[in-house]
């Protein structure tokens, strides 16, 4: 794994044997007489992890946001795993007094993580921390929590900081082939986080490691059928298009990684869940959408196929505009939304089971809410939401929507798993 075991930084205070036993067995009754801390506090600093990403100039535009939801997660959940110890740790593990205070770990972390990330944004984080800390009584319980959580997220920050985030990207030559990827109308933008697919991993091995098969051929069958399905029903103009379906596209527009968080979210809240579980629960969707970017990325400008719109009008209607009007300034396959989609709700099943019934709420039509029986089903609408606003062909769908199962999966096999006593 590309993190996971390579780095993994053990800050252990050494004990003798016996002593190490009798303060195991002294911690543990301690540990037992506490009280179980609410994971609504990791749900409180996710929501304002998202609120920054979308605060205009708070994000860096050369790191793509995955990134450093995961590393805010990540950290979280290392330090309150530092005092728990139920699982094995992502990558940094502090042997933590039992004692500590898991919910002071958790802020400490929270606070450390986002203001190293976001600077700019230090205010408005140290109001939060001071707000959530508040909850936790003062001690040295909460000394030694607070001491973990700062320890732990400066050693993750430290490791990420050559991961090739901050890259300088080289530009990308447009082709002229059919099939080749040049940028869209009507704005022409130059093509983004084109060496994304080279930085670092956070549990994979490498960004290639589940790299989808090569499209199609143009002239298949499959592509030509794919092509004119998305013509017809991503078409700003389109008399075939449900009402639901062009809802359904504009409803998934936004980021499609703050969705899933906010998915998240709700369901932590609405199973009640505990301050490991719910650290456990965002760090493994969190660090499965990072490395989906990855690898999504890494496909994208390994094939560099070219756009539904650049297609279109190359073959068959020089005047086709999408849905969307604007396309992403990447290249068509996989699909992002597909890839994000498909690793989040393999990892929210596997917390939660795929059967569960939830409403979701978009800020690209407020007051609009849909509702799903279903993670996988909400998966599946938002990869072809992209079909219905003219950005994606099914082909892309289908390729993104495996390879964002196959992270996931390979994402919950290899990292935070339950410790060997």
């Amino acid at each position: 794994m590309a993190l996971v075991g390579k780095h993994l930084k053990w800050l252990a205070f050494p004990l003798a044997a016996l002593v190490g036993a009798i303060a195991f067995t002294g911690a543990a009754a301690a540990r037992a007489a506490q009280p179980v801390e609410s994971g609504r506090l990791v749900v409180d600093w996710n929501r304002l992890l998202l609120s920054i990403v979308t605060t205009p100039g708070a994000q860096p535009a050369n790191i793509q946001p995955t990134r450093n939801v995961a590393i805010v997660q990540a950290a979280i959940y290392d330090a309150v795993d530092a005092i728990d110890r139920t699982h094995e740790p992502y990558v940094v593990s502090v042997r933590a007094p039992r004692a500590a205070s898991e919910a002071a770990a958790a802020d400490a972390a929270a606070r450390t993580a986002l203001v190293g990330l976001y600077p700019s944004q230090q205010s408005v984080v140290d109001a939060a921390y001071a707000t959530e800390l508040a909850q936790v009584a003062d001690g040295p319980r909460k000394d030694a929590g607070v001491r973990v959580g700062v320890q732990v997220a400066t050693d993750l920050i430290a490791i990420r900081a050559g991961d090739g985030s901050n890259a300088a990207p080289p530009a990308v030559v447009p082709g002229n082939d059919p099939g080749d990827y040049r940028p869209t109308p009507p704005n022409f933008p130059v093509p983004v986080f084109t060496t994304w697919g080279q930085v670092t991993p956070f549990v994979l091995d490498s960004g290639s490691e589940f790299r989808p098969a090569a499209p199609p051929l143009l002239t298949s069958d499959e592509s030509m059928e794919a092509l004119d399905e998305v013509q017809t029903v991503g078409s700003a103009t389109s008399s075939t298009r449900t009402a639901d379906q062009t809802e359904t596209a504009k409803f998934w527009n936004p980021p499609i990684q703050n969705f899933w968080n906010d998915i998240a979210d709700t369901e932590a809240l609405a199973h009640h869940s505990d301050l490991p579980s719910t650290a456990r629960l965002f760090a493994a969707l969190d660090l499965s959408l990072a490395d989906s970017a990855i690898a999504f990325y890494d496909a994208k400008y390994t094939y560099q196929l070219w756009r539904p719109v650049t297609a279109i009008r190359a073959m068959t209607d020089p005047s086709w505009v999408p849905l969307a009007g604007a396309t992403p300034a990447d290249p068509s396959y996989p699909g992002a939304h597909s890839t994000i989609s498909a690793a989040a709700a393999r990892v929210l099943a596997s917390f939660y089971r795929d059967r569960v019934s939830f409403s979701l709420a978009s800020p690209a039509l407020p007051g609009v809410t849909r509702s799903f029986s279903s993670f996988s089903g909400a998966a599946e609408e938002a990869g072809l939401s992209r079909i219905f606003a003219g950005v994606h062909t099914r082909i892309d769908h289908v390729a993104g929507s495996g390879l964002g199962r196959d992270v996931a999966g390979f994402v919950l096999q290899n990292a935070l798993r339950p410790a060997h006593r």
